[in-house]
């Protein structure tokens, strides 16, 4: 198996917008870029969560920053043509399958409109390169057969947020095949999913649910603890969205919809990660919810990658136990006071060293 890594080279000088780069992937793609030599402005609303990611880790120190809203089109038009960026990195979203129940027409406009509105300004800016839209695993009609699915599958939602980004998936197709393959502008999108690591204190995830207990050392209620996900790292898809910018920068055959997950085997039960979490905390006050009755979320979740795998060489590295096990020691790192841009600069270059190495 062959491995690679983010070229330094490409990225030097790069003038990268990132939509959404106050948010968890925002972040630490933003914590990356930098560290490759990139030129970042950020376009997203502020921060929600208290504590996050952006505000720990000083992201405003380290990219301009353009506190936007994305449903704003003139807004957002005449910050794109300002900023003339090379690269657009599209991750800004109403991220959670549980909020779209509670305000599905948000969710749909954020999603749908938002990314429609991303791609309406690329039009007018005649700087930019390549387009990567970051949609969900969850964009597939998940029929719960068992198997992994893969890019040509018919794309489905049950809740307002899978929809919302099925939805978005048809509009960037539209975009890409109507105006910018003309104008010779890449467009891809990137599908993935139950991403962890340090720095999400969002709601509703089973992580930053899972440290806020600790911390409390209340009592977690785990719902659906036998549901299957292709739980990864966050660098992981990060890496497959940066290689998926460079590979698609000059070449327009290349650009369509990836999925970025895990290996086969390090696929999961919400269970296995908190087997995991649990014992890296010393955790006992953990009760398991079987037949947890609410809002509707798929049991059964997995994604086939060998189109990234053979067309873009992306190959995960770490597995379940080491991504859970980092990802519950950059939270007590933290919490024993390090910081949170030194522990993300650590992991990334963990990460790269551990390629390098596999590389030689």
């Amino acid at each position: 198996m062959s491995y690679r890594l983010p070229n330094k080279k490409f990225w030097k000088n790069k003038k990268v917008l990132v939509t959404g780069h106050s948010g968890f992937k925002g972040s630490w793609i933003v914590i990356w870029l930098i560290k490759l030599g990139a030129h970042v402005t950020g376009i997203s609303l502020k921060p929600v969560n208290n504590p996050n990611l952006y505000s720990l880790a000083n992201i405003s120190n380290h990219c301009e920053s353009k506190f936007i809203n994305i449903c704003n089109f003139d807004k957002l038009k005449n910050e794109i043509q300002l900023i003339k960026p090379d690269i657009v990195i599209h991750l800004a979203a109403q991220p959670l399958v549980r909020n779209s129940y509670y305000d599905p027409i948000n969710t749909l406009e954020v999603n749908i409109m938002g990314s429609a509105n991303v791609l309406e300004a690329v039009r007018f800016c005649d700087s930019i390169k390549s387009v990567i839209m970051i949609t969900t695993d969850k964009v597939y009609k998940n029929n719960e057969d068992g198997r992994s699915y893969s890019e040509d599958d018919p794309l489905g939602g049950h809740d307002p947020y899978s929809a919302s980004k099925a939805g978005a998936e048809i509009v960037i197709e539209s975009y890409r095949k109507s105006f910018l393959e003309e104008q010779k502008v890449s467009v891809s999108s990137a599908r993935a999913g139950n991403v962890i690591g340090g720095g999400d204190w969002s709601k509703d995830r089973l992580i930053p649910d899972t440290i806020r207990a600790w911390q409390s050392n209340s009592i977690l209620e785990i719902r659906s603890p036998n549901s299957i996900r292709p739980w990864q790292h966050v660098l992981e898809p990060l890496s497959g969205y940066l290689f998926l910018a460079e590979d698609t920068f000059n070449d327009l055959n290349l650009c369509s919809y990836y999925n970025f997950g895990p290996n086969e085997k390090d696929i999961a039960s919400v269970k296995d990660v908190m087997e995991i979490a649990s014992s890296s905390l010393n955790m006992l006050n953990i009760k398991y919810i079987n037949n947890f009755k609410g809002l509707h979320e798929a049991n059964l979740l997995s994604l086939d990658t060998s189109k990234s795998h053979s067309l873009l060489n992306f190959n995960p590295k770490w597995g379940l136990q080491e991504s859970v096990t980092r990802t519950i020691n950059w939270y007590q790192n933290y919490h024993d006071g390090e910081s949170a841009l030194s522990l993300c600069e650590a992991d990334i270059k963990e990460y790269e060293t551990t390629f390098s190495e596999i590389i030689k």
